[in-house]
């Protein structure tokens, strides 16, 4: 049996770089290299789960790369972990040998003690450790009763993160912050409600949530291609006035609301007053440059200092490109782009929070 256990500080590795779990949509973790790439230049990476987690090694020491992240929020990228403790094996091997050392790293370290602590595993399908990851952070949580820590699931001071692969287990210790989520690998789930339309619902909540965005606050809203009703009935439920523009039929349950406004047009033919909404919403499975020009055109009925959540569905094969032209035309239209994101709900596409000048 070979067994290496190892800091993957840059001081034990002797030189300038730091290793991370990154973790991007499924599909998309090409993209969140690029990203990585284009920020800080060379870039090694192995693939831990094929399209949507790297394990990746930047030429930075860690707060150049934290510094980095901050001024330049990648879009792709949805949760990262700096890797501080490694276990690798060669041949098969009992878990409780890994699982001692992984327990010895986390108490030694002395932040812990009194800190409010969030245990975040996570595992690829074929994976040293055979029972779930909740199983996983139960026998964690249990191994560090004694520890002086207050173990919760959200608002954490500290995150201890631990990814089990096949044939290795990777561990850290960060804020939520230094994350990019306080989500275990940034995914953020809901759940399901009784009588939900459809799965469009929690892109909002999850834009609510990661954005900083409050509904509450807004008053009329305007909701381009709405049908069946996903994101109307959500900001209906904020206490919003609601009119929806879309050709097709609207939930009845939606329809049910006297604060709901139902336009059975295309969104080309209609016309409302100057400044008449303070909140513009639009999630259609359509051309991303028609959509944003379909917006643009109705702008004019959001008032200066208005909201905007736009998504952007990536049909090209070059996503990176084709978001940087839809944000130039957003831009050039006066709207200011607040954040940019792939959310966890979003799959093949992007959200924009842009604000009106």
């Amino acid at each position: 049996m070979n067994i290496h256990i190892e800091e993957n500080t840059a001081e034990a590795q002797g030189e300038m770089s730091a290793k991370y779990i990154c973790t991007a949509n499924h599909g998309f973790a090409p993209y969140a290299q690029e990203e990585l790439r284009r920020l800080f230049g060379s870039v090694k990476s192995t693939v831990l789960i094929p399209g949507e987690v790297l394990l990746v090694t930047l030429p930075q020491e860690s707060d150049e790369i934290e510094r980095r992240l901050g001024l330049a929020e990648p879009r792709f990228l949805r949760h990262m972990f700096p890797v501080q403790w490694q276990w690798v094996e060669n041949e098969a091997a009992q878990d409780q040998v890994w699982v001692d050392g992984l327990v010895r790293f986390i108490l030694e370290d002395g932040r812990l003690n009194g800190a409010k602590i969030a245990i975040q595993p996570r595992k690829s399908e074929a994976s040293l450790w055979q029972e779930s990851a909740s199983a996983l952070r139960d026998m964690l949580q249990t191994r560090l009763g004694d520890s002086g820590a207050e173990f919760v699931v959200r608002d954490a001071d500290w995150i201890i993160s631990v990814f089990a692969s096949k044939d290795s287990v990777l561990a850290g210790i960060s804020t939520p912050q230094q994350n990019l989520s306080d989500w275990s690998g940034g995914a953020i789930r809901f759940q399901r409600e009784e009588g939900q339309i459809s799965r469009a619902k929690f892109k909002l909540l999850e834009a609510e949530a990661v954005f900083g965005i409050d509904f509450a606050a807004f008053h009329e809203a305007l909701d381009i291609g709405a049908a069946p009703g996903g994101w109307s009935s959500f900001l209906l439920e904020r206490g919003l006035k609601v009119t929806a523009v879309d050709p097709a039929k609207m939930h009845p349950s939606v329809l049910a609301s006297p604060q709901l406004t139902h336009i059975r047009k295309n969104a080309d033919s209609v016309k409302f007053r100057e400044g008449q909404f303070d909140l513009l919403v639009c999630d259609m499975s359509w051309s991303p440059k028609q959509t944003a020009k379909m917006v643009i055109d109705l702008l004019y009925a959001l008032v200066p200092g208005g909201t905007a959540v736009v998504t952007v569905k990536l049909m090209s094969k070059k996503p990176m490109a084709l978001i940087g032209e839809v944000i130039s035309l957003f831009e050039a239209a006066q709207m200011q782009v607040q954040r940019a994101k792939q959310l966890f709900h979003n799959r093949d596409e992007i959200t924009l929070y842009m604000i009106k000048y």
